[in-house]
């Protein structure tokens, strides 16, 4: 005999290891980080954090997604630990060609580069002084980041203060990523949103089923 039990939607994502929108990819990191993709550094998942775990690792960067992934907005929790530099890669073609946001402790401020294909720190500046817009970087601290990346356009804020725009149209796609350089740093609730991200496949079935309610039965 078959025993029916009617759940809420609701409920039933919050089972997920990671939570799904349309248009949407959120992670966690509180099941680990098996489907990110270490390209250098020592990256290690630690009570729910993403973390790059040593400080002597240039151009240390962790990545996900695909290359085709155009416009989106990547968000993340930053904080930096040991060290002064650590931000999020936006339009990576791979391991080595990519642009980061980063924040700089020393100078509190935040800088973007290019890093292009010829190794690790085969990189170039599309602009590396942009001083904190009423927000200090520092260490200890996390940092609400976000970088979006509409057309040619490079947008970065940190705790909703938007902090420099610029124009680069080197990299039109590709996918997103957490980066360091020679710093200890901790990521978390990553999320990647925009037209052009698929959303992940549930545990459910939803076909047939009205928003409010799944059946599963036993």
């Amino acid at each position: 005999m078959k025993a029916r039990m009617t759940i809420c939607a609701a409920a039933a994502v919050c089972v997920l290891a990671w939570t799904a929108q349309a248009g949407e990819q959120t992670w966690t990191f509180d099941d680990g980080a098996d489907d990110w993709t270490p390209a250098n550094g020592t990256w290690e998942t630690d009570g729910g954090l993403y973390r790059q775990t040593k400080a002597d690792e240039a151009a240390a960067h962790t990545l996900i997604g695909d290359a085709d992934w155009t416009d989106y907005t990547l968000e993340a929790k930053v904080r930096i630990d040991e060290g002064n530099w650590a931000g999020l890669i936006v339009r990576a073609q791979d391991e080595f060609q990519y642009y980061v946001y980063y924040l700089n402790v020393p100078d509190n401020k935040s800088e973007l580069w290019q890093h292009n294909a010829g190794g690790f720190t085969a990189r170039e500046a599309v602009s590396n002084n942009n001083p904190a817009q009423n927000v200090v970087v520092e260490r200890g601290v996390w940092l609400d980041v976000s970088v979006e990346a509409a057309g040619d356009t490079l947008t970065l804020w940190i705790n909703g203060e938007k902090q420099a725009e610029h124009i680069d149209d080197t990299y039109a796609a590709g996918m997103v990523g957490l980066w360091s350089w020679t710093t200890v740093a901790s990521f978390d609730d990553v999320t990647v949103s925009g037209d052009s991200i698929p959303s992940p496949a549930t545990s459910v079935d939803p076909k047939g089923k009205l928003a409010s309610q799944w059946e599963l039965y036993a």
